[in-house]
């Protein structure tokens, strides 16, 4: 069963949104998980981790503006990204960390005026 990442769209410039993510008849709590992102032309970069204490991890470039929740019970991981910027802008994955190959789809998150 794949990842079922969703919440991505068009935003302007200092707008939010909300990613989440499902991850359906896996173990979810025992592992790390974590968004990344891909914008074209780039590789693929760890956005915002979680661990199994519920330790955050961010990248330099979202720090106090993204938020990474997980819910063990529901399965979920979900991205609060907030005063967006057209640099944001790209296909958003969620994934174990380390990854696994196994990537799902992602959702498109573009940041324009």
């Amino acid at each position: 069963v794949q990842l079922q990442a969703s919440g991505g769209g068009l935003v302007h410039p200092g707008g939010s949104l909300r990613l989440s993510c499902r991850a359906p008849g896996r173990p979810f709590n025992i592992y790390t998980w974590a968004w990344y992102r891909q914008a074209p032309g780039e590789e693929r970069e760890l956005v915002a981790s979680v661990n199994v204490n519920f330790d955050t991890n961010y990248a330099d470039s979202v720090k106090g503006r993204f938020t990474v929740f997980r819910n063990n019970g529901r399965k979920t991981l979900d991205l609060q990204m907030n005063n967006l910027k057209p640099e944001d802008t790209a296909a958003y994955y969620c994934n174990r960390w380390p990854p696994t190959s196994s990537w799902g789809q992602g959702t498109q998150v573009t940041v324009s005026s």
